[in-house]
């Protein structure tokens, strides 16, 4: 198949620490065009960097993601990865030393980016971009700051670091997920803040970085003054708002559409759908490989099936977009990357 000739919406995941021939298979699918990664497919780094080949000999252009903030998001912890400090660090030294904060969020990104990029890692979602408003347990420390100037520098630096390392980035969770209480991963939170409100305050980050992000996941998060759905199944939010009003040009994700907050839309299929009609350029689907992957099958087969009876349609750019995330050039080799004095002076400078 050639990469450029079709839409390639879906990110799946795999069970285990190899690929099996029904990971193959649905790797092979025409609509997957990307794959998260989780801890339960991390031993080490050289068996990470041989997983990454063999997707990679399945599909050259596939997407390989992981979930890498630091802090309590980061997937890969040993066998020489850094510990990364989560996002609040940078925030309090910040308010101790600006500038040495951006400094060394610039640092944070590179190290990120370079460690993962080493072992064949091409996107990690990242930097969130909610506001630390403080009831939200599920964002909390993973925020910079609940100032949005300072979380949008903080985030710049931290993307420019990124951008050293030859990885791309990705905004989350828009419009913010910092105010609600709920946890979209077990129930739909609720917003009830007026757009206005919202867009002065959360959504400043997005409008601010239009030009830095190159990805953005919206919440599974309602804003009932805004509108009736999530944002994530919003085309008011993802179309007029972000697109619109704000200009982002870069692709959309979905968040995880087995999640509690993606529940509404209905199935995968259904939840899918409503995230590709609503504007996002890619669809998650996470943790269903795991027992057999079922649910993956019938999220592949269902998009086809939906696509040929004309329920959805890629955008023209939504493949590009896709492809305009994968990574430039050839990453540095572990070892090399070691005695790299860049990279050795980026860890001195890390909070």
């Amino acid at each position: 198949m050639n990469s450029t000739a079709a839409h390639a919406p879906v990110v799946l995941d795999i069970a285990g620490l190899t690929l099996t021939a029904d990971d193959r298979r649905r790797l092979a699918h025409p609509l997957t065009g990307g794959l998260i990664l989780f801890a339960r497919n991390w031993r080490d780094r050289r068996q990470l960097t041989e997983l990454s080949a063999e997707i990679k000999s399945v599909r050259p252009d596939m997407l390989i993601c992981v979930d890498h903030e630091g802090g309590r998001v980061q997937r890969f912890r040993s066998d020489g990865f850094t510990h990364l400090p989560p996002m609040r660090a940078l925030g309090e030294m910040w308010m101790r030393d600006a500038m040495g904060a951006t400094d060394a969020a610039s640092a944070s990104g590179y190290v990120l980016g370079a460690e993962l990029r080493a072992c064949g890692v091409d996107l990690s979602f990242t930097p969130v971009l909610d506001l630390d408003h403080g009831p939200s347990g599920v964002i909390g420390d993973r925020a910079f700051h609940r100032d949005p100037r300072v979380a949008a520098l903080l985030a710049k630096s931290l993307m420019h670091g990124l951008l050293r390392a030859g990885m791309a980035n990705c905004g989350k969770h828009f419009p913010g997920h910092g105010y609600a209480r709920g946890d979209s991963h077990h129930e739909l939170p609720v917003d009830k803040r007026s757009l206005k409100a919202i867009l002065a305050d959360d959504a400043k980050p997005y409008e601010w970085l239009s030009t830095t992000l190159t990805s953005v996941m919206p919440a599974h998060v309602v804003y009932p003054k805004v509108d009736s759905l999530p944002a994530g199944f919003s085309r008011h939010w993802l179309e007029d708002i972000l697109r619109g009003e704000l200009g982002f040009t870069g692709a959309i994700f979905s968040d995880d559409l087995s999640m509690e907050g993606a529940k509404g839309a209905g199935g995968p299929v259904d939840a899918a759908l409503a995230a590709l009609n609503a504007g996002c350029d890619l669809v998650l689907l996470c943790n269903q490989s795991v027992d057999g992957g079922a649910e993956v099958d019938a999220l592949l087969d269902g998009l086809q099936a939906a696509q040929d009876r004309g329920r959805w349609h890629a955008q023209p750019d939504s493949e590009q977009r896709r492809l305009d995330l994968l990574p430039q050039g050839a990453p540095m080799p572990w070892d090399e990357l070691m005695h790299h004095s860049a990279y050795q002076h980026a860890l001195e400078r890390l909070p």
